[in-house]
């Protein structure tokens, strides 16, 4: 099979699956405090998700990461990680999670074949915690952070937004933390997906004052990128106490190099997290569709890539989502 390529000549192997919008969490730029979940019939089974799984990985895909929502939610998924690391030409499977349910899950999903997790840590107050998220979780997931350690999956990634006002002014901390407990921290900036119109540009904490301020205190210096593709620039401590990464997704956006594809918990194919026009597989795949129907349709929409969502949404030239929010999408 060929593979999966646009009309900018950007081959793509790496593939966002999302299998539930549920979440446990209310992330304040994430999900409305009161979301709308899709009805249940129009999830896609494990065996569904599977077969697409298996088509892209034929196409040249050899990365997938399971989202949500919150992806521990759903029932069973260590049954669903251990089908999926079985897929040849599958090099690497990972999963991001709020970590709330990762103590129990940690073990069992390893032993699965998951390889590695990233984990969604603003900040280290109970307060700030219960504000961001609008839940008391942070206990849960720091237990669950040990576990995930502790059952070998690593390196273990810290996901950090941090916001003006917010949480700023705990850059420093989470970077320590991290040093100690071993993880690798990345620091991403707010991006423009709330579907309401209340994101402001001025809520932004760039990625580039973060480095700035981390390396005052420990000095970094900037490790090679051997894979354009991957979205965070990534530095060293010269101490050699680990390393942190920046995404900085709205002051220095990646799109130009981009290798993902998405796709949703309900059936959609999404070039881009920012593009509202989606490519449904969901109905040829219960209509009876074959592999190459399904991949012919999916060549057709990834066709019509453009050069990048975040460029067009950052430059004024179209407007912010209005459709799906993130939790509907999938990180």
């Amino acid at each position: 099979m060929l593979p999966w390529r646009d009309d900018f000549e950007r081959t793509h192997d790496d593939l966002r699956v999302s299998v539930t919008d549920r979440c446990d969490l209310r992330c304040l730029y994430c999900m409305p405090e009161e979301p709308e979940w899709f009805d249940r019939d129009d999830l896609l089974s494990y065996e569904e998700l599977e077969r697409v799984v298996r088509l892209f990985v034929r196409g040249g895909v050899r990365k997938v990461r399971l989202t949500g929502g919150e992806p521990l939610m759903r029932r069973e998924i260590e049954r669903f990680v251990e089908r999926l690391a079985a897929i040849d030409g599958l090099d690497d499977l990972s999963l991001t999670t709020n970590g709330v349910r990762l103590a129990e899950m940690a073990r069992p999903l390893r032993d699965a074949g998951l390889q590695r997790v990233n984990v969604s840590l603003d900040t280290l107050d109970r307060e700030r915690f219960r504000a961001f998220a609008r839940r008391d979780r942070l206990d849960r997931v720091l237990d669950g952070l040990a576990a995930a350690r502790d059952a070998g999956l690593g390196p273990i990634k810290i996901n950090a937004v941090l916001v003006n006002g917010k949480n700023d002014d705990e850059a420093e901390a989470l970077a320590e933390t991290a040093r100690t407990e071993g993880w690798e921290l990345r620091f991403i900036e707010v991006m423009p997906l709330e579907n309401d119109g209340t994101w402001d540009a001025s809520r932004v904490v760039s990625g580039e004052s973060v480095r700035r301020r981390l390396d005052a205190r420990w000095p970094l210096e900037a490790e090679p990128r051997d894979d354009p593709s991957v979205p965070a620039r990534r530095w060293r401590y010269r101490d050699g106490r680990g390393r942190v990464g920046f995404v900085d997704s709205v002051h220095a956006p990646f799109c130009t190099d981009c290798s993902r594809l998405r796709l949703t918990c309900d059936g959609a194919f999404r070039n881009c997290l920012y593009d509202e026009v989606e490519c449904d597989l969901r109905g040829p795949l219960r209509a009876g569709a074959t592999d190459d129907a399904l991949a012919d349709k999916i060549r057709v929409h990834l066709a019509a890539k453009g050069r990048g969502g975040a460029l067009d949404l950052l430059e004024g030239r179209r407007r912010g989502l209005t459709g799906r929010t993130m939790h509907q999408i999938g990180g």
